[in-house]
Parts: C-alpha cells; sequence; structure tokens
C-alpha cells in the first residue's frame, strides 16, 4: 500500500474499528499525521505568531479531527496481529505501554483469517 491509498483508507474508515490493517496502511498514515501537524505547526507559529510548541489554532485542531480515525487504524492494525483493540489503553501506562504499542504495530501480519477478519491482500506491484 502506498502513501496516498494509506491515507484515503484511513479517512474513508474514518471511525470503522472492525477489520485488519497491513503495517503499511498504519505506517503511512501515522507519517502524515506527522508531517501535517509539524506544517500546521510551522504555520500555527507564522501566522499567528504562536511561538510556544503545543500552543496553537491549527495543529490542535486538526490532531482532535484525526484522534478517532488514528484510533481507528490503530485498533485494526492490532486486529491484524491478533489483539483486541482495546490493547491501545496500553497508552495511558507511561513510557512501557507506549513501547508495547509500538513492538505491536510493528509485527508481521497473522497469516490468514483469525477471529478479526479475513488476511490482508497481498500488496500488488
Amino acid at each position: 500500500m502506498d502513501f496516498q491509498t494509506a491515507v484515503r483508507t484511513c479517512f474513508r474508515k474514518y471511525a470503522d474499528f472492525s477489520g485488519r490493517a497491513r503495517r503499511s496502511e498504519y505506517w503511512w498514515f501515522v507519517l502524515f499525521l506527522f508531517i501535517a501537524n509539524a506544517v500546521l505547526g510551522l504555520i500555527d507559529s507564522a501566522i499567528f505568531g504562536f511561538s510556544d510548541p503545543g500552543v496553537g489554532l491549527l495543529a490542535p485542531l486538526f490532531s482532535l479531527a484525526t484522534l478517532l480515525p488514528s484510533l481507528a487504524v490503530g485498533a485494526r492494525r492490532l486486529h491484524d496481529i491478533g489483539r483486541s483493540g482495546w490493547w491501545l489503553l496500553l497508552v495511558l501506562i507511561p513510557v512501557i505501554g507506549f513501547i508495547i504499542l509500538i513492538v505491536w504495530f510493528a509485527t508481521r501480519s497473522e497469516e490468514g483469517a483469525n477471529d478479526f477478519g479475513p488476511g490482508p491482500q497481498p500488496a500488488t506491484a
């Protein structure tokens, strides 16, 4: 899955917590969120004069608007490795929770069908 397809898929499945998401879909969407937040943060500081990181108007609004699709793709990614989306709550455990989730998000997909749906489609070239 390429960058555009991943972003389009994540927004199309805005609040769809069912099914599975390939590693590429998840990580391309994370990259999109990172780049968009950085650009919007720069625009915030240039236009509105916010010099303190984390203070602004556009970047926080974008983060709020993309919260649900980022949770949904995270849950679908966990489904792809055979784990419940509720494991996203590990983020509430400082440091250790993030590390565990990053390792799981980087884990190879389960082959074939699992409790959350059929296996991911093979990547087409």
